[in-house]
């Protein structure tokens, strides 16, 4: 990635952390402001490579950002699971998790990251998480892990 597009996806990164911004439209204002020129399919780009995403908080849609999880499961992923979560249930291998809409694709980043070695992959929709496991028993485990907050 060239150094521009780096320094401008941080920003963005930035900007989205420390205010609640609800349109890529205030957010190029905002970039703007930082000295960077940026289109709005750029913008879109950039958001949809640092994974960000709108959610409703107190009657408001804002941008936010999942944060990687840098060492395994961790504070991070119980911290997301802690804020999203509405139910966990079993389907065969697979793990269903429900939560409010708009915000599966942050539970599934957070669980993409977080190198638990029942994961084999993800699939978020609006407002579920689906977590495929090898099989029944890792996926009745995993469950069970995701409900007691990783324990």
């Amino acid at each position: 990635m060239n150094d521009l597009k780096e320094r401008r996806r941080r920003a963005i990164a930035d900007l989205i952390r420390g205010q609640a911004l609800s349109s890529q439209e205030e957010l190029a204002e905002r970039l703007h402001a930082l000295g960077f020129a940026a289109t709005q399919a750029t913008i879109s780009r950039d958001l949809e490579q640092l994974g960000a995403v709108k959610v409703r908080r107190d009657g408001q849609l804002s941008y936010t950002l999942p944060d990687a999880v840098p060492n395994g499961a961790g504070p991070r992923l119980a911290a997301v699971l802690r804020d999203w979560l509405r139910s966990i249930d079993t389907a065969s291998n697979l793990v269903v998790i429900k939560t409010p809409p708009g915000t599966a694709h942050l539970v599934g980043v957070a669980l993409d990251s977080s190198d638990l070695p029942e994961i084999v992959g993800t699939i978020c929709g609006d407002d579920t998480t689906f977590i495929a496991c090898r099989s029944t028993a890792e996926a009745e485990a995993l469950a069970a892990k995701l409900r007691g907050g990783l324990q």
